[in-house]
């Protein structure tokens, strides 16, 4: 009976994982191809919502709250707030060249092939880690970490998101007219 209720537990995560693996490719080509920008952003939300439910599924509960309150809330109502901003419509977006089309294209594709080349490439590392008892998923944990052996890369995104909030003032900014 016990092996039963396993053997469920098994095939529902298996069909949690496929809907949210559909729900962040949809999402994230409807981000991508969507024509309107304020869509896009919305897109991306629910995007980044799936892909939380991925971090739940790998019982990484940090990281999936940490999504949510940093990208789902914080930076995407910046993206949303600067998309207002510059009100972008059709009429004020000019016409890309033709050559800017084909040099994007390219740069994608050989972006995609670096990509693939890793990926055949790599090979996985296998280690075998003691156990210690520590709770890796625990904030406290997660905290000495951060702020002992990374603080210097937190002081540069710290300074780095001030400096493109600085920058985002100064673009929304409109100039007097003399």
């Amino acid at each position: 009976m016990f092996t039963y209720q396993l053997v469920n537990l098994k095939y529902m995560i298996t069909i949690v994982f496929y809907i949210l693996a559909a729900i962040t490719l949809g999402t994230g080509l409807l981000t991508v191809l969507s024509k309107n920008p304020v869509h896009s952003a919305v897109y991306m939300i629910i995007c980044f919502f799936s892909i939380s439910g991925h971090f739940l599924l790998l019982n990484a509960l940090f990281l999936s709250v940490i999504n949510i309150v940093v990208y789902a809330g914080a930076i995407m109502v910046l993206l949303l707030f600067t998309l207002m901003l510059m009100n972008l419509s059709k009429q004020h977006e000019p016409k890309k060249k033709i050559i800017s089309r084909v040099a994007a294209t390219v740069s994608a594709c050989l972006m995609a092939l670096v990509i693939l080349a890793t990926l055949i490439k790599s090979t996985p590392v296998i280690e075998t880690y003691k156990a210690e008892g520590s709770d890796y998923n625990s904030v406290n944990v997660i905290g000495q970490v951060l702020l002992d052996e990374y603080l210097v890369p937190f002081e540069f995104v710290s300074i780095l998101l001030i400096t493109a909030m600085i920058g985002a003032v100064l673009i929304s900014k409109k100039e007097k007219k003399a």
